[in-house]
């Protein structure tokens, strides 16, 4: 299958305005989930999906392949369907903008996995922590899933609640997940998620991933060993140095 990495990404944000310019180890944050992306073996390009040209501009800069993206857009989900009908390929690897990885090995284990379990409509990854600070962090999203691996449910809230005891306990026994924001899709399923309307769930929660399993549409999960953080606030750029601090061998830098 031809896999295409998209980073879909904008300039306006309510928490955290201009994030994708923020600087991170000397670079702006664009660039460098630019460059992990790039790391990947198994995908055939790396395009950055933006419609600012502050963004176009910086991207034109250290040399990245951008398309400008016209229309008002509801999700990153979104944004990468109206890419994929512009740019050919068999899957899509959705990693957003603010999604700051340590290690480019974690977007090809997603491509081989999708790929060796075709036919898939959608996959994505999950991580078990045991930390309760990250079970109560509403930005970081917890993901249970089946027997088979395939998601249940997706939620800022902290699941599996644990009725029988106090629920900042237990997480070792029991780890609970998060989930990365990180997918990979068929194109035809993409193209479906695009044009239907936004669920009720997604809508609560605020997670566009909740749009397909309220519509049927199975997502598989695969657990990682590796690492990823969400930018949502200036004050997650410290993490992210540390996380450069520590940056595993297959880290570009």
């Amino acid at each position: 299958m031809k896999t295409v990495i998209v980073i879909p990404t904008r300039y306006a944000s309510s928490r955290f305005p201009g994030k994708s310019l923020a600087p991170v180890g000397g670079k702006p944050l664009i660039r460098q989930v630019w460059e992990q992306a790039r790391g990947s073996r198994l995908a055939e390009r790396v395009v950055v999906a933006t419609d600012d040209e502050r963004i176009r501009d910086a991207v034109a800069v250290f040399g990245g392949d951008v398309v400008m993206t016209e229309g008002e857009f509801r999700t990153g989900t979104d944004r990468l369907a109206w890419v994929a009908g512009r740019v050919a390929a068999d899957a899509y690897l959705n990693l957003q903008g603010d999604e700051f990885i340590q290690d480019a090995r974690i977007l090809d284990d997603l491509i081989a996995h999708f790929i060796e379990s075709q036919p898939l409509a959608m996959g994505t990854l999950k991580r078990p922590t045991a930390l309760p600070e990250e079970g109560a962090n509403p930005n970081i999203v917890k993901v249970v899933t089946d027997r088979l691996g395939y998601a249940l449910y997706f939620s800022r809230a902290p699941i599996p609640f644990q009725r029988d005891r106090d629920i900042t306990l237990g997480f070792g026994e029991v780890p609970f997940y998060k989930h990365l924001g990180i997918y990979i899709y068929r194109k035809d399923v993409l193209e479906k998620l695009a044009r239907l309307p936004t669920g009720v769930l997604e809508d609560r929660e605020k997670l566009e991933q909740l749009r397909a399993l309220e519509n049927g549409i199975r997502i598989r999960v695969w657990e990682t060993s590796h690492e990823s953080l969400r930018i949502d606030t200036p004050e997650d750029l410290k993490t992210a140095e540390r996380f450069l601090m520590k940056a595993e061998p297959g880290r570009s830098t």
